[in-house]
């Protein structure tokens, strides 16, 4: 380890979840949330991907005809500092059946634990997207079901998936997720039945429940492939979904029935199944 890692601070006046996605897609490094914003951290200078951002809001702005504020703080901290502080950070989660904790926290022996180490991994659950995903895991997936989890990002919905004895495929057009998700699933001791880099329309085999935890537009996008990967009386879980757009992307699923709808703060998760 080294002395010294650098420290990225980026505060933002809206459209925080295209800035998410825009950090997810650029750096090979997780990132925390906070409430104006996000925090990088790494032992690789950041002004690059602050230059970066500053051109994607620039960007970004003159599509939407909108000014967008973008503040952006690097700094040199002590690696000791960080490690404690980030450790402390990381707390359990109880979300339905499951336990999701950092691997130096304890398991939980009356919940199924899943064990995340946030060093490799976007998603811990901690994101009401994420919690909401894994609730109707917990819910709607049974031993032996198939299931297919497109933008696997950490790989965490599928491996409470798994933990409930269901067959698992994954993918995600990030190799980095993808790598990650294989990562965090050996720390399982589990492994996912097929994986791979792409979109779910490169798989032919249909599945008992397709999950997508991605954001609104991908999810207008890949509407058809999502469907097309259902069983006939297959559920379909989609997330990332602003309760603002949710109409807009409830037009692409018009074939498709409400079974349960889950709100968590600003965000959505849907439950679907053909009508």
């Amino acid at each position: 380890m080294q002395e010294y890692y650098y420290e990225l601070v980026v505060e933002i006046s809206s459209h925080k979840e295209l800035f998410a996605d825009f950090l997810a897609d650029t750096i090979p490094v997780g990132f925390e949330e906070i409430q104006s914003g996000f925090i990088v951290r790494s032992e690789e200078e950041l002004e690059t991907i602050a230059w970066g951002l500053e051109q994607f809001c620039e960007a970004l702005g003159k599509a939407l005809g909108k000014s967008i504020e973008l503040e952006c703080h690097h700094q040199k901290l002590k690696n000791s500092d960080w490690v404690e502080l980030y450790q402390k950070s990381i707390t359990p989660l109880c979300i339905g059946k499951f336990y999701i904790h950092p691997t130096w926290n304890e398991s939980n022996p009356e919940l199924i634990n899943i064990e995340i180490d946030p060093a490799l991994a976007f998603g811990t659950g901690h994101h009401p997207t994420t919690a909401s995903v894994l609730r109707a895991i917990s819910k709607y997936v049974s031993v032996g079901q198939s299931l297919l989890d497109v933008g696997c990002g950490s790989g965490i919905l599928g491996i409470g998936a798994m933990k409930l004895q269901a067959i698992v495929d994954a993918c995600d057009t990030d190799i980095i997720s993808v790598e990650n998700s294989i990562k965090n699933a050996k720390l399982n001791n589990l492994e996912f039945a097929n994986i791979w880099e792409g979109s779910c329309s490169l798989s032919s085999l249909k599945y008992d429940v397709v999950v997508a935890n991605i954001v609104a537009d991908v999810l207008t996008f890949i509407a058809k492939d999502l469907k097309n990967a259902l069983k006939k009386d297959g559920i379909l879980i989609i997330s990332g979904i602003l309760d603002k757009y949710e109409e807009k992307v409830l037009n692409f699923y018009k074939d498709c029935e409400i079974i349960e709808k889950i709100i968590e703060d600003e965000w959505i998760t849907l439950i679907l199944k053909r009508k």
